[in-house]
């Protein structure tokens, strides 16, 4: 794979400096909105040589020590959900099992959960890397219950072995769009806990769900 994305990194470089090279067609004002600022700065980005742009790049897509660790959590789990729709209010409870497999060399981790929720067949589908440029874990989720994608990014806390996801999505019953924040905790290798906040119809965040995995064997 390294073989085929560092040569087309040059080529695209090289591409870019011929592009350069060109006349300019229409208003300066287009090719300057163009440019590459750097932070803070009005003048151009200096552009990396090539060697350093192969770095980058390698260090970009190589798998580490956090898509290790959600390797860790390949296999089928099973969840026992706890819902609750209001600040205090009764929980409905659930059984969901959840298959999880790493794609794209170890890069990715792919988790399908399905069960029945409040009587009605469910189905979701979650996606969790780790960034190697922003240092952070992104999870993207979807399911049968909308039409909309969760996107979500996090942090390792070592200390308490949890993930911490923030992140926004649509609140169907209003429209709104809303933060969402989440947790994953590594209880140990067989048991996971995940919960999920929003905020309550004052603002103020309540939990809305709670799933401890077990790993099924």
């Amino acid at each position: 794979m390294k073989k085929v994305i560092l040569p087309l990194v040059a080529l695209i470089a090289l591409a870019s400096c011929q592009e350069d090279k060109k006349p300019a067609d229409g208003p300066v004002l287009a090719a300057a909105n163009t440019e590459n600022k750097a932070p803070g700065s009005s003048a151009p980005k200096p552009r990396p040589d090539q060697a350093t742009m192969e770095k980058n790049w390698a260090a970009y897509m190589t798998p580490g020590a956090e898509h290790a660790l959600l390797a860790e959590g390949k296999g089928l789990w099973e969840g026992e959900m706890k819902l609750w729709m209001t600040p205090g209010g009764p929980a409905d409870s659930a059984t969901v099992l959840q298959e999880n497999k790493m794609l794209l060399g170890g890069r990715y981790q792919q988790g399908i959960a399905r069960g029945t929720v409040m009587n009605t067949p469910f189905e979701g589908i979650s996606t969790v890397g780790f960034d190697n440029h922003k240092k952070k874990y992104i999870s993207t989720w979807i399911d049968n219950m909308g039409t909309g994608i969760m996107t979500m990014e996090g942090t390792w806390d070592e200390a308490t072995k949890t993930i911490n996801f923030s992140g926004k999505m649509v609140d169907p019953s209003t429209g709104d769009e809303v933060t969402e924040r989440e947790t994953f905790t590594i209880l140990d290798k067989d048991h996971h806990l995940m919960t999920m906040y929003s905020p309550g119809p004052d603002g103020k965040e309540f939990k809305t769900m709670q799933i401890h995995y077990r790993r099924k064997k």
